[in-house]
């Protein structure tokens, strides 16, 4: 059975990874945390060891993998230093606030040659594969815009934790944390970025962003427009692909198409029922890569991709000017 150790609980999503890793089965031999009293609390909820030092833990002969949800600007020390001892990795996203860290990271696990994964659960959806493969088939034309959007209320609803709103762990607000999603998806899409502006605002007062757009060309010419919010009630995720021949919508549950590509186009949508098979959940995936050696779909470039994308529209946010990508 794999061993894995559990390095932070700062990010919300720690405690879903630490359920699905039981579940797989996998034991959770011990947790590391940088704030000892909620590591400590974790572990005992877990029933696993806590160990203070990071350097003890990752020598320990009954850890395999690491599952890495610190704050995000400890992810290039905690990740590299995991690398080096040998242990495989999956980390929340964002990998890193910067491509220089993301690089860093990417020399260190290449260096020892451990799993890597980091988690773009939008990617494993059917209704995405779908998406991906209507445009791979020319049944859109070529892409002209599209829309993403992904938001909730966690800061005018208060169910984030108050170190969520720190730019200097967190690396950034909305955009930094919901917008990856959007981020990744329009990446997966549409390929190489060349520019990109943004308008980052909050209605709460915090000090990051809670209410955040950027728009995006592509080298191919479509533009995306990527929306995130923490301060939006019931809103849902929605992609929109708008091509020079047809056009596609996931909204709610539903996917429909319209396509002068399709033989039964009459001018309408149509309501898409069949779906390619959905990948394994990505702690799945990267259980299964470490234990039966299965392929990894998104690993270090996705994650570089993506770390990319986020600091070059921070910097439109801050500079007001449009980032171009080299």
């Amino acid at each position: 059975m794999i061993r894995v150790a559990m390095l932070g609980k700062w990010h919300v999503h720690a405690e879903g990874y630490a359920k699905q890793v039981k579940a797989y089965p996998a034991q959770i031999s011990c947790v590391w945390d940088d704030e000892p009293v909620r590591g400590e609390k974790w572990a005992r909820e877990l029933e696993a060891d806590f160990e203070p030092d990071l350097d003890r833990l990752l020598a320990r002969t009954d850890v395999d993998a690491v599952v890495c949800c610190c704050a995000t600007s400890l992810h290039a020390e905690v990740i590299i230093k995991a690398a080096r001892a040998g242990k495989h990795i999956f980390t929340e996203k964002a990998l890193a606030p910067t491509v220089a860290e993301c690089d860093e990271i990417a020399k260190a696990v290449e260096e020892s040659g451990v799993k890597f994964l980091i988690s773009m659960p939008w990617r494993c959806r059917g209704d995405v594969r779908y998406a991906k493969k209507a445009i791979e088939d020319g049944l859109l034309g070529d892409l002209a815009s599209i829309r993403i959007r992904n938001a909730h209320n966690g800061a005018t609803a208060n169910w984030l934790p108050d170190y969520w709103y720190d730019e200097k762990t967190a690396g950034g607000g909305a955009m930094m944390d919901l917008g990856c999603h959007p981020m990744y998806e329009a990446a997966y899409f549409c390929g190489r970025p060349a520019r990109v502006v943004s308008v980052f605002n909050t209605l709460t007062g915090r000090a990051v962003d809670d209410n955040a757009v950027s728009v995006i060309e592509f080298q191919n010419k479509c533009i995306a427009v990527l929306e995130t919010a923490l301060v939006s009630h019931r809103s849902p995720s929605s992609i929109e692909l708008y091509g020079t021949e047809g056009c596609l919508l996931i909204n709610e549950g539903r996917v429909r198409i319209t396509s002068l590509n399709l033989d039964d186009d009459n001018g309408s949508f149509i309501e898409v029922e069949t779906f390619p098979e959905a990948l394994p959940e990505p702690i799945t995936m990267f259980l299964d890569a470490c234990v039966k050696n299965t392929p990894v779909e998104f690993g270090l470039r996705e994650a570089r991709d993506l770390t990319e994308l986020l600091e070059k529209a921070y910097i439109a946010h801050r500079t007001g000017a449009a980032a171009k990508f080299a």
